[in-house]
């Protein structure tokens, strides 16, 4: 008897410290940002903030910015700092490529509810994809998934095995353990499974365009390099000569978006 009382005295210790170390994980992982601080106008496009409701029940908040005839839809996931209102001016010049951008903001970014986790983040990643083939009527195959630094990893989860019209991945790593195994080789252990890009990549069906600035001091180039490596065809990697973690939008200029046209254009061409 007390050693069945032991083991379920273990088990349960186990587990709350699995679930502690998550919660740890997760409050060093997402850095937040409530509210919005600029709006759609303020950079020069028609927008309305849109309110979704995920698979466990969480309201979470976007902006739709609809591009003026356009057939084809951006998802944009966005990393794990700020909020969606500070990505507007980016998601600005990609309404200005004839798409539509929905512009996602996780649970407990700007002005979601909830808390943000690994596993909660992809349920709203599912919401926004959901809204945009359901309420907006955008055919899967007509939608694109632009994942940057964070979001990569989190469009990454999304498309397994779905039928969308293509993936960009902008500053992305391999995996959470691969991050860490250049910070803090200690923790990559611990962290290991967490944001596996790099195996989940393999079941992409959509085409690929992978962005990395070759200075990035955050996410490392080579790992960016590898997860694309691991990706199946068809596949493409531009390389942001010159550019950090935060700054391609700006060092990349005109040409940044006219790659981004080209592969839109080739995966979901403008129709009529």
């Amino acid at each position: 008897m007390r050693t069945v009382r032991f083991v379920l005295l273990l088990g349960a210790a186990l587990v709350l410290v699995v679930v502690m170390w998550s919660r740890i994980v997760d409050g060093l992982l997402f850095h937040p940002t409530p509210g919005v601080d600029i709006r759609p106008e303020e950079v020069g496009v028609v927008g309305e903030d849109v309110y979704l409701e995920t698979e466990d029940g969480v309201r979470i908040h976007a902006f739709w910015l609809p591009a003026s005839g356009a057939t084809r839809a951006i998802l944009f996931l966005h990393g794990n700092a700020g909020n969606a209102s500070h990505r507007l001016p980016n998601a600005a010049g990609l309404v200005g490529l004839g798409a539509s951008v929905l512009l996602l903001d996780y649970r407990g970014y700007g002005m979601s509810e909830g808390t943000p986790s690994e596993a909660g983040v992809v349920a709203d990643a599912r919401a926004g994809l959901a809204h945009l083939t359901g309420q907006r009527g955008i055919p899967e195959e007509r939608i694109i998934v632009f994942g940057r630094s964070l979001g990569g990893a989190i469009a990454v989860d999304l498309v397994q095995d779905r039928a969308v019209a293509g993936v960009i991945l902008e500053s992305t790593f391999t995996s959470l353990s691969g991050m860490a195994g250049g910070i803090l080789p200690i923790a990559a252990p611990f962290v290991r499974g967490r944001f596996d890009s790099e195996t989940k990549i393999a079941n992409l069906r959509a085409p690929l365009l992978s962005l990395h600035g070759d200075r990035d001091e955050i996410v490392p180039f080579a790992l960016g390099r590898a997860l694309f490596d691991a990706a199946p065809e068809p596949k493409a990697f531009e390389t942001l000569v010159g550019a950090g973690h935060n700054d391609t939008v700006q060092v990349g200029g005109r040409p940044y978006y006219e790659r981004i046209r080209r592969f839109l254009d080739d995966v979901a061409p403008v129709e009529g």
